[in-house]
């Protein structure tokens, strides 16, 4: 299991970002939200999905992840340079926390749910879940969770009760910190 961070502090093909956290307790969302800001990159990160090719960070993206509270999954949504949602990306997790720092961190349970927004729908890395069973690397009780985590996912989904769809756009425009704020290395 390898435990993931949401500053990305060890992410070699970023040279200079920003980077935020803020704490939210409404009726609406409980937990926290990051916004990952690229400025300047050594080279842009592309995925295939069914032969569609999608520049998943570039400079100008944003990178916002949800951790909400009591959940064992993460909402990475990222925008590109005009503010378009490229993919909303599910990790599926065991636990999540927070560092010293205050920098929320996660579990990876390997199974992640990927929606475009044409609709399309991918469960991705079952494969890396078995092989991590495999290796003694997480129980057969964790793995179970996380099957059960995607499918209750999964739908939501399809049902059109999966709310981080709308919520993500809503938080992109009213908290996130602007492009030329706060710019870290």
């Amino acid at each position: 299991m390898k435990r993931k961070f949401s500053d990305r502090a060890n992410w070699r093909r970023i040279l200079r970002k920003s980077y935020s956290c803020l704490t939210i307790d409404n009726e609406e969302f409980k937990g926290l939200v990051t916004f990952y800001h690229i400025y300047e990159l050594r080279d842009p990160l592309w995925k295939d999905y069914n032969g569609k090719r999608l520049c998943l960070a570039d400079r100008g993206y944003l990178w916002m992840q949800h951790f909400p509270k009591g959940e064992q999954f993460v909402v990475t949504t990222m925008f590109d340079d005009k503010g378009k949602v490229v993919q909303w990306y599910i990790d599926i997790c065991k636990t999540q926390g927070l560092t010293d720092q205050q920098v929320p961190w996660f579990d990876d349970l390997y199974l992640d749910v990927v929606v475009l927004p044409t609709g399309e729908v991918f469960l991705l890395d079952e494969d890396e879940l078995e092989e991590a069973i495999e290796q003694g690397e997480v129980s057969q009780k964790d793995a179970a969770m996380a099957r059960k985590t995607a499918e209750r996912v999964l739908s939501s989904i399809r049902s059109g009760r999966f709310r981080y769809f709308t919520l993500s756009l809503k938080h992109r425009k009213s908290l996130a910190v602007r492009p030329g704020g706060n710019q870290g290395s």
